[in-house]
């Protein structure tokens, strides 16, 4: 349900307009934070929600674009996800600082701020569990258990409960299917909480290309896979790499933030050790049902998990230094969404195909274009052999050359395919339904996971 407040008057510089508080925000005050800044800039925001909680508080997005509302054919969609664990704190108040921030310094005519918000559309949401959040902050940061608070008002921890494509993913690989968008179980709306259900329809209708969830209890920038193949080693730490076909990039997309934060990429922090602030998920610990490896089997966008501070529920005098050192890392991670490439896919009218299938060469995981038939995909430095397809159409191959910098456009106008008579037909893929994989997928492997 979208929300638009007026547009009144033109932009202007507020003088000694006052600054979010570095002070934990209730329910009550973080939507009052959130409808401040859209107030403050109107033309360049939007506040919706996705759903409500157990107990019915909506889950509130922010977005930030030249034009709200709309997205723009070639202009990727970003998210930022906070307090999933209730009682993991701190990503709701940088989340806040941050929305504060991008529209401070857009008003002021910052041209990193306004470019990126010109060229990307951004999607903050600073708490998917605020039922949980309230719990943990009837305690406070003094007396707050460890785990007070982290599940939802089910009782359910959310970063457990989106459906388990892993299983799905791992089974299909033995018989060579696909890794990548893999279809939901047919009773997927039974087993989920409300709000994974909203987030899951979030991420359905929007063409994210890029996000990170914001959690607490460590310093590290986690990456894919979550959940290792082999359970058997799941109690065992640091012991299964389970690497997806975009490794080296979730590496490079985890180091910029950790090398952007003030001292994540010394890798001490917590009395653990991660070399340069980054792990693979299932290196540190197996998770199963998690967010992050959702949207990478799900959909189009590459997700990673921040974990931000030793403490779980910080003090609110220590707020203000946790903003200063994410400030730099949330906003260079906002700026990796343009890498890679992108372009749109169309027929011989130039009218766009969605649905299209952009695959690479050497890497064993394809994005889709969206419903205006624009596509993204992520990609380090290099040159790449490319393929675009579509169903009733000859698929397309290019060879292209991505820069360290701005994403190359590449384009593809496919023609469409030549009838042929139906004795002559070749299969058009070997893509096995999810009711069948799920129906040669062992029982074992598809027991609930242990929570953490």
């Amino acid at each position: 349900m979208a929300r638009w407040l007026p547009l009144v008057g033109a932009l202007l510089l507020l003088e000694g307009a006052a600054a979010l508080s570095f002070l934990h925000h209730r329910y009550e005050e973080l939507v009052q934070a959130l409808f401040r800044v859209q107030s403050q800039c109107p033309y360049v925001t939007r506040i919706y929600s996705i759903g409500r909680s157990v107990e019915g508080r909506h889950l509130y997005v922010l977005e930030f674009s030249d034009f709200p509302g709309i997205h723009e054919p070639l202009e990727p969609e970003f998210k930022y996800v906070g307090n999933m664990h209730g009682n993991e704190v701190l990503g709701r108040e940088l989340l806040l600082q941050l929305s504060e921030f991008l529209c401070e310094e857009y008003r002021r005519g910052n041209e990193r701020i306004t470019r990126l918000i010109h060229d990307t559309r951004i999607h903050i949401m600073p708490s998917m569990n605020p039922d949980g959040y309230e719990v943990a902050a009837k305690q406070g940061p003094d007396s707050n258990g460890y785990l007070t608070g982290r599940n939802n008002a089910n009782g359910v921890d959310l970063n457990r409960n989106f459906p388990d494509l892993n299983t799905l993913m791992y089974y299909s690989r033995e018989i060579s299917g696909p890794n990548h968008h893999i279809p939901l179980p047919d009773n997927w709306k039974s087993q989920v909480e409300p709000e994974t259900l909203a987030v899951i329809q979030w991420i359905s209708s929007y063409n994210f290309v890029l996000s990170a969830n914001l959690h607490g209890g460590a310093v590290v920038a986690n990456y894919p896979f979550d959940k290792s193949q082999d359970q058997r080693f799941r109690s065992h730490r640091r012991t299964v790499n389970t690497p997806t076909p975009d490794d080296k990039l979730f590496q490079k997309l985890a180091k910029t933030y950790s090398y952007a934060h003030s001292w994540m990429h010394r890798g001490w922090n917590c009395g653990d050790y991660f070399a340069d602030g980054i792990t693979n998920g299932a290196s540190w610990y197996s998770l199963s049902k998690g967010m992050q490896d959702f949207n990478y089997l799900y959909t189009n966008c590459f997700e990673i998990t921040l974990e931000l501070s030793c403490n779980k529920f910080p003090p609110e005098e220590d707020l203000e230094r946790q903003w200063m050192a994410n400030r730099e890392a949330l906003v260079a991670f906002i700026e990796e969404v343009h890498q890679g490439i992108k372009g749109m896919v169309s027929d011989e009218n130039n009218n766009g195909i969605a649905g299209a299938v952009i695959s690479v060469q050497g890497i064993s995981h394809d994005v889709t274009s969206g419903d205006m038939g624009d596509y993204f995909r992520l990609l380090l430095p290099g040159t790449y052999t490319v393929t675009a397809s579509a169903e009733g159409y000859q698929p397309l191959t290019v060879t292209t050359t991505v820069g360290p910098a701005a994403p190359s456009l590449v384009h593809f106008q496919l023609k469409q395919e030549v009838v042929r008579k139906p004795a002559e037909r070749k299969a058009s893929g070997t893509r096995m339904s999810n009711k069948a994989l799920q129906k040669k997928v062992v029982p074992r492997a598809t027991r609930r996971g242990t929570q953490r």
